[in-house]
């Protein structure tokens, strides 16, 4: 079977992390879901003791969780079997080339009914700048380069987190609206971010001006918000699962009721208007 090429070059996204650690990163929104994953910590009656956090950027995780082993989003994980009550995977897991295989690593991280709480961008993010670049590309060249990450949809997130073997999966999504001077400063927080492209298939030519200023344009025309700025979407997709133990709920086995829908309808006297 042939192996598909890798979608991420990781060369590039080091490099790319490594330039925004030295200039001085744009942090808020690993903060942002950091504070959201510490609220939902919180709710859960549970006091973790040997947690671990997956992420490119330690700081704002080791903030809310300073007793937390720090593991960057590395193809292979230094994680040890079972040695982990808690595992963040920590807005990296949208850069993976292996979704399913950092999930399942993730999973044998843990021990029984231990958790998962991982954060990623998702489909909607930055669709605002794929679309200027898109029809700003097509109009200048009549093609189109690999530009911006693809990312996935919360429909199919819960399905991964079943392939990685864990109980009682969880997708949900939060979408966070970002406003911006104009387009260029966009594209200085997203390498401020180390999100620049580390598209494994991206241009290695350098990219026309005009094709930026074009882009620019469309962005001010398109997705301006009257006053002089624009807004970028960013979706946080949040995935929760659990390493599977017996204690923990399981759904009925298919043919086990002891009562038929039709005697369940039955039952129920019929209601007066």
């Amino acid at each position: 079977m042939t192996t598909p090429p890798p979608l991420t070059d990781r060369a590039a996204l080091l490099r790319n992390r490594a330039r925004a650690l030295a200039a001085g990163p744009a942090l808020f929104l690993h903060e942002d879901a950091a504070a959201e994953i510490e609220e939902r910590l919180n709710e859960v009656n549970r006091r973790f003791t040997a947690p671990a956090v997956v992420t490119g950027f330690a700081d704002p995780w080791a903030r809310i969780l300073p007793q937390a082993k720090i593991v960057p989003d590395a193809e292979v994980l230094d994680l040890e079997p079972g040695a982990h009550d808690l595992v963040v995977h920590a807005l990296a897991l949208h850069w993976a080339n292996d979704p399913v295989g950092q999930l399942v690593q993730c999973r044998r991280a843990l021990a029984p009914d231990g958790l998962l709480l991982a954060v990623m961008f998702g489909g909607q993010t930055l669709a605002e700048l794929r679309a200027v670049l898109a029809e700003a590309e097509a109009k200048l060249s009549g093609g189109l380069s690999p530009r911006v990450l693809p990312m996935a949809e919360i429909r199919d997130l819960g399905g991964l987190l079943q392939r990685a073997g864990f109980a009682l999966p969880v997708a949900d999504v939060a979408a966070r609206p970002v406003s911006y001077r104009d387009m260029g400063h966009l594209m200085a927080d997203l390498r401020a971010m180390g999100e620049g492209n580390a598209l494994a298939a991206r241009r290695r030519a350098p990219t026309p001006r005009a094709l930026f200023a074009q882009a620019a344009r469309l962005y001010d025309e398109t997705f301006g918000d009257g006053n002089g700025r624009i807004t970028a979407t960013f979706e946080l997709i949040y995935l929760t699962g659990w390493a599977p133990h017996e204690s923990q709920q399981k759904p009925l086995r298919p043919g086990s009721a002891t009562h038929s829908l039709a005697a369940v309808l039955a039952a129920i006297p019929p209601r007066k208007d």
